[in-house]
């Protein structure tokens, strides 16, 4: 395999990853110190807490990217996935996107940052006829599917039957991000559909299915109880206990038998390791998770490094979030200086900032450690931390621009 990396007197630190941990530590990683490499199947860091806000047209799809290059231009970067590790050789084996050919790239360091993959539970037939969040790709497939539905459902022609199901928006997940597409599909049916689907608007129903006894299992009991009093002023049909036995082209089954035609099934279950973190010969959770110390090193090696929702720091339970991530990265990219002039940094220390929601009608959820706030304040204080949140001023701009958009002119339905 070819070689493509050139000589270099700087420690070489590889980065396998663009999302919240690995971005992170792209933008502060000291690149005099370094000479930096990244490997990501994605070319770009997504801004996932508002991919919600993609499907339904309120934000647009570029307005929450950043390209890679852009970012850190001083790095080098691969459009490509990594397939292995050779740790006695200090080389990760990669296959690039495009063409698939194979090239191997020597290290120093080595930060894997690969995130997390969508878990099915192995329930039949949900790779096959669900949709998932947590890509671009996968908000611009649910978009199309929506108004696919709804054009389809206003056709003169359509037997009454497959109208109703083209029209029934179910979701299977009730964790923040099932919360927030609901929410913002709510706000779609009501705000813009009124007026651009009059005949069948009326008729557009919205289903979440949990598995277990709550929606929102991680945040404060009065907020689940108001997000429920909600949602069901809403009408959107919130069933609880309700796990998936099997997911068909039309249809959801429940494991009690009951049976639930769809138009859009979006399958937001939970996440699991990618296929990269399963088979890496290093220690893991139960959870197949990547442990490592509390200086983020991969047990039992002294070179490699693990963040974000690939890992689980040993003796620590940090739930599987942005937040989590990027204070990681933040950590490591002073720790792996620190590494490079034989320091020993500080172990890592989480610090929780609380939790935000989106529940439609501009109103949100704020589970903060000594606030929990809801409705309209919540909401103008999540709209503020995302905002800040955003990686570039470019990002901020556009997504200030698309809610202006959005609240003067409405949501784009157009299909293309």
């Amino acid at each position: 395999m070819k070689q493509p990396h050139p000589p270099v007197t700087r420690p070489r630190l590889v980065i396998l990853g663009t999302g919240f941990g690995a971005f992170s530590v792209i933008k502060r990683i000291n690149t005099r110190v370094f000479d930096i490499t990244v490997v990501s199947p994605r070319n770009h860091f997504l801004f996932t807490p508002l991919l919600p806000s993609t499907t339904v047209g309120t934000i647009e799809f570029r307005s929450i990217i950043e390209p890679v290059r852009i970012a850190r231009p001083e790095t080098r970067y691969y459009h490509a996935e990594c397939v292995g590790i050779h740790q006695r050789r200090r080389e990760i084996r990669c296959k690039g996107m495009l063409d698939g050919r194979r090239f191997v790239l020597p290290y120093d360091y080595l930060v894997i940052a690969v995130g997390s993959s969508i878990a099915t539970y192995d329930v039949p037939g949900v790779r096959q006829h669900a949709l998932f969040l947590k890509e671009l790709s996968d908000a611009r497939a649910i978009r199309q599917k929506i108004i696919e539905c709804l054009e389809q459902a206003s056709q003169p022609n359509i037997p009454p039957d497959v109208r109703k199901r083209q029209l029934h928006f179910v979701v299977v997940g009730g964790g923040p991000t099932g919360v927030e597409f609901l929410a913002e599909m709510h706000d779609f049916v009501v705000k813009d559909l009124r007026k651009s689907f009059p005949t069948v608007v009326g008729d557009v129903k919205l289903t979440l299915l949990e598995a277990t006894e709550e929606i929102l299992g991680g945040f404060d009991g009065a907020l689940r109880a108001y997000t429920r009093k909600v949602f069901k002023r809403q009408r959107i049909d919130v069933r609880t206990r309700s796990p998936v036995a099997r997911v068909g082209r039309t249809h959801i089954v429940l494991r009690d038998g009951t049976v639930i035609p769809f138009g859009l099934a979006v399958w937001s279950g939970g996440i699991g390791p990618t296929d990269l973190a399963r088979t890496l010969p290093f220690p893991r959770d139960s959870a197949s998770r990547i442990v490592v110390d509390e200086y983020l090193r991969i047990k039992e090696t002294s070179r490699l490094f693990a963040l974000g929702d690939c890992s689980s720091v040993e003796g620590k339970h940090y739930p599987a979030t942005a937040q989590v991530a990027q204070q990681q990265g933040k950590y490591l990219a002073k720790a792996l200086e620190s590494y490079a002039r034989g320091l020993l940094p500080v172990p890592f220390r989480y610090k929780s900032y609380g939790m935000l929601a989106y529940i439609g009608e501009g109103k949100a959820l704020a589970d903060l450690e000594s606030v929990k706030g809801r409705g309209f304040a919540a909401w103008v204080f999540w709209r503020s931390v995302y905002i800040t949140r955003l990686v570039s001023v470019k990002n901020k701009i556009l997504v200030l621009f698309d809610w202006m958009k959005t609240f003067i002119f409405g949501r784009d339905i157009s299909r293309f």
